[in-house]
């Protein structure tokens, strides 16, 4: 079957060649500017033809609607931050394979299954989301008294019917910049809910450099915003965070699971500097965590690692270091596995106002803490836990430690403890 193709170089071949549902490949060739919303035909590939070819869509209008077995590659794609780049057909059944390669894009790549859709495969090897604002999309992912903004990249299955179950591979993403973050989530992967609804599975999601903030309003204690995100509903074999991930505002979650990952690794740093941003917080089912580079969070309440709900067999991180009160280190409130710190825990707080599943509740900057209900099988601290702030211990030990190894000092630098809490 021969593949109908047309180079396309002004806004009126554009429109016709998309009405044109024989078209298959449409090539651009070069800029062209006041593009309208356009929704592919089944079938259809929108293409650039060389570096940097950019469709500028008109003033308030969502990009392109991706439908059954569509394409887009080699492009780059600008509407307002607040709309859509990318976004899919809800009224279709089967929905087929949805390819993004090398795309960049001014506003949010977005797709949901919902109303019609039943099935669809997602495959992204190459998305970089320049800028977004995804406030305005009022549905958000909700559970542990919070709710998640959408992010710049959203997969979620939104259909009440264990039988829908999305497939995606999704590689090399990245979103916002350094002091020029994406406005909500940078990443976000969602099912419907672990208990009823559809699943999201994904082999291999592979983050390139991700900065986000939410601009959440400070004292509100329901919403949050993650860099990386995967929620309820998902589950992935292997994430791998192969940038830095940085968030800077109130509720800015950096790395955080709700859903079911194999393993996870971060290969660069993780830092938070907004109140209440966790470096890792986990509330799902978590096999395998290595964090090769140092968390570090800068906000009050800004936590390293915690683990809430839900389980970890293997945690292994680098070095976690907090500068602000109510910062806790590292915080175990559920039975985890082996917990690895090769460099050793250090805060510098006091006492101040954390998040803690939807509640803001008072904390201590201990550098380790493991709270009643909480345990970890084995833990080896390569270096020294320290702690900086007045009358702040180094160590809570209210659960169970089964065995453990720390290699370094215990050290209380703002004196004033007599011992260990245990």
């Amino acid at each position: 079957m021969t593949i109908q193709s047309i180079s396309i170089s002004n806004v009126k071949e554009l429109i016709a060649a998309i009405n044109n549902s024989r078209t298959q490949q449409i090539m651009i060739k070069n800029t062209i500017t006041d593009v309208p919303s356009l929704h592919l035909a089944p079938g259809q590939s929108l293409l650039g033809v060389e570096e940097g070819v950019t469709l500028q869509f008109a003033q308030g209008v969502d990009g392109v609607c991706m439908t059954t077995d569509t394409m887009l590659g080699g492009i780059r794609l600008e509407v307002s931050p607040d709309k859509r780049a990318v976004f899919n057909d809800t009224q279709q059944e089967n929905l087929g394979t949805l390819c993004i390669e090398e795309v960049v894009a001014i506003g949010q790549v977005q797709i949901l299954v919902k109303d019609k859709v039943k099935s669809v495969n997602i495959e992204v090897d190459g998305l970089d989301i320049v800028a977004a604002d995804t406030r305005g999309q009022t549905d958000r992912p909700q559970a542990y008294g919070v709710a998640v903004i959408q992010g710049a990249f959203t997969l979620w299955n939104m259909q009440n019917d264990a039988t829908v179950v999305v497939k995606a591979s999704l590689f090399g993403l990245s979103a916002g910049r350094r002091n020029a973050p994406v406005i909500g989530s940078g990443v976000l992967v969602s099912g419907h809910g672990d208990v009823t609804g559809g699943w999201v599975n994904v082999d291999t999601l592979e983050t390139e450099a991700i900065y986000s903030t939410g601009k959440i309003p400070a004292g509100t204690p329901n919403m949050i915003t993650g860099g990386v995100f995967n929620a309820c509903g998902s589950r992935i074999g292997v994430v791998n965070n192969r940038g830095p991930v940085e968030t800077y505002g109130v509720n800015d979650m950096v790395l955080d699971n709700w859903g079911v990952v194999d393993r996870w690794t971060a290969e660069e740093r993780l830092t938070s500097y907004g109140p209440s941003g966790i470096g890792f917080v986990n509330f799902g089912i978590l096999q395998h965590l290595t964090v090769k580079a140092p968390i570090e969070t800068f906000g009050q309440g800004a936590r390293g690692f915690n683990v809430y709900a839900g389980s970890v067999a293997h945690a292994e991180f680098d070095r976690i270091t907090t500068r602000a009160d109510g910062a806790v280190g590292v915080q175990i409130s559920q039975p985890i596995g082996r917990l690895v710190i090769h460099r050793g825990i250090e805060t510098f707080g006091g006492t101040g106002d954390s998040l803690v599943k939807g509640v803001v509740t008072k904390l201590s900057a201990i550098a380790l803490s493991v709270k009643a209900g909480g345990s970890i099988r084995e833990l080896f601290i390569g270096e020294s836990i320290t702690t900086h702030g007045k009358d702040i211990a180094p160590l809570e030990i209210h659960g169970a430690i089964t065995r453990f190894k720390i290699e370094g000092d215990i050290t209380a630098v703002g004196g004033n403890y007599d011992s260990i809490s245990v």
